[in-house]
């Protein structure tokens, strides 16, 4: 399996304290690992890192065959790894649901017909049919955690970096999404308290514990 993401002494500090120290992480390709870990441990903080958010304060980022340090240089990366974050609010912004999953098509240099069909099928794919044109901030937490996905599985990345994926849904959508993450073909880095539904999908976890990534 080859790489598609590695760091190599990755280093971030907070105001007051490091958060992470000497992180060691490789993601190759088909591997779902799970990452655990206390909260305020920098699992969220880690996956940020990932795609250029945050300056990291030493060590390397190596992701999609380059070192990446610049700002420019994680603009490619972000188009091929999917960031699903924690709060579903942060990663909804359009009036309609359609509009949402179709934002990131039209960044990629898609037409609007184009856009708006890789939107429409993504949304088919997970049983949101007849969404387009519900107003995003009226649907149910599950429901936004859906389309969040949505918005992020159409991009078609080749990584998912999925923060709590799981977190607050009902039964029947915790279910959905655990079929829906089991049926991907996509490499992920999973931040999850959720044991069941890392059980169903994880290949191997590791854990931050005082700032270093260890094997669990």
């Amino acid at each position: 399996m080859s790489t598609l993401i590695r760091t190599e002494k990755l280093c971030y500090d907070l105001p007051d304290r490091r958060l992470l120290d000497g992180i060691d992480l490789v993601l190759r390709e088909g591997e779902r690992v799970a990452l655990c870990g206390d909260n305020g441990s920098g699992k969220t903080t880690l996956l940020e890192l990932l795609v250029g958010l945050h300056p990291v304060s030493a060590g390397t980022i190596w992701a999609f065959g380059e070192t990446r340090q610049s700002e420019a240089s994680f603009h490619a990366v972000r188009r091929e790894a999917g960031l699903l974050f924690q709060n579903a609010d942060d990663q909804l912004f359009s009036p309609t649901v359609l509009e949402d999953v179709a934002f990131g098509p039209l960044n990629l240099g898609l037409s609007p017909t184009q856009a708006d069909t890789v939107a429409r099928a993504t949304l088919a794919h997970l049983g949101l049919a007849g969404f387009e044109q519900r107003i995003t901030h009226h649907l149910s937490g599950g429901e936004k955690r859906m389309v969040a996905l949505a918005t992020v599985l159409a991009m078609e990345p080749r990584v998912l970096l999925l923060d709590e994926p799981s977190n607050a849904l009902d039964r029947r959508t915790h279910q959905l999404m655990i079929e829906t993450l089991t049926s991907l073909p996509q490499a992920m880095l999973i931040v999850s308290h959720d044991d069941i539904l890392l059980q169903a999908l994880a290949s191997r976890r590791c854990r931050i514990e005082a700032c270093r990534l260890v094997a669990d």
